[in-house]
């Protein structure tokens, strides 16, 4: 995720990201100039074709249905990114709340707090690495009760890290230092954490369908590879660099509502999951 000033405009508007749309689409919008050139010289100097009345009529309307697909598209894929955001946001908070519990309910020092500070942890950088596809146990810290053999074989690692947070806590509601009212609170804190993942998991697991992305690739591919032959009618060479820029606006949104619809990657659209997962361990260590 990238850091930056949403005040600074004249800084975004002649500086180009490696990932920005312009130079991921620069290679089709010179391929498409020379395409519209072709039809602007042939159509000026061979055919001479008699100027239609109004024609860039149906282009018009055509234009403003492809902008509303294209709005509902981004929309649909911000709220993805949104929710995907607002679910992280729910594991920090929980992460908090979960330690600040076990801060006051436990004894100070006791070394049931360490073991837990490493498990939460673990199990935020393991639900980040699944999310992206992968996880791997030689990323985790270990522990004396949870080493690498504990782990080994597992598919689901933010599972099975969950699964020794619960049996910490059953061990010491057992030991008498967790009572039961204790134990109900730490449940919701602990069951918050899977809801959490489960809804991530949603997000990844389910794309925008396909026949619906099939098909705004497919009216901008005939709205702009249509839009010369009109064009040139009516804004003769000028039509070069006018069907270029509505080929970058149109294409350009979609490429966007590409990367943000799958938030948890690496793109420099994704969310910060580094970042939060390395915030939420400073504060695990400092609860605790």
């Amino acid at each position: 995720m990238i850091d930056y000033n949403p005040k600074n405009w004249w800084k975004f508007i002649f500086y180009f990201h490696k990932a920005d749309t312009f130079i991921k689409l620069m290679p089709a919008m010179l391929g498409l100039a020379a395409y519209t050139a072709i039809f602007v010289y042939v159509e000026n100097n061979i055919l001479h074709y008699v100027p239609i009345k109004n024609p860039l009529t149906i282009h018009s309307l055509v234009g403003f249905v492809l902008s509303l697909l294209l709005v509902f598209r981004t929309n649909t894929a911000y709220d993805r990114w949104w929710e995907g955001r607002r679910l992280w946001g729910n594991f920090t908070n929980n992460s908090r709340n979960f330690a600040l519990k076990l801060a006051t309910f436990l004894p100070e020092k006791h070394p049931a707090k360490e073991t837990l500070k490493i498990l939460i942890g673990n199990y935020l950088h393991a639900v980040k690495e699944h999310l992206r596809g992968k996880a791997h146990i030689s990323s985790l810290t270990f522990t004396e009760n949870y080493n690498e053999e504990y782990y080994k074989g597992f598919k689901h690692l933010p599972n099975r890290i969950c699964q020794a947070i619960y049996t910490e806590i059953h061990q010491l509601h057992q030991a008498g230092l967790i009572n039961a009212e204790q134990l109900l609170v730490l449940n919701n804190e602990l069951s918050s954490f899977t809801d959490n993942l489960g809804a991530c998991e949603r997000i990844k697991n389910t794309p925008i369908p396909v026949s619906y992305n099939i098909f705004i690739k497919k009216i901008i591919f005939i709205y702009v590879f249509t839009m010369p032959i009109t064009a040139v009618l009516e804004y003769k060479f000028w039509s070069i660099p006018i069907v270029t820029l509505v080929f970058y606006a149109f294409a350009g949104i979609e490429i966007m509502a590409e990367e943000i619809e799958e938030p948890f990657g690496t793109d420099a659209n994704d969310l910060g999951l580094d970042n939060m997962v390395k915030n939420i361990k400073g504060n695990l260590a400092e609860i605790l």
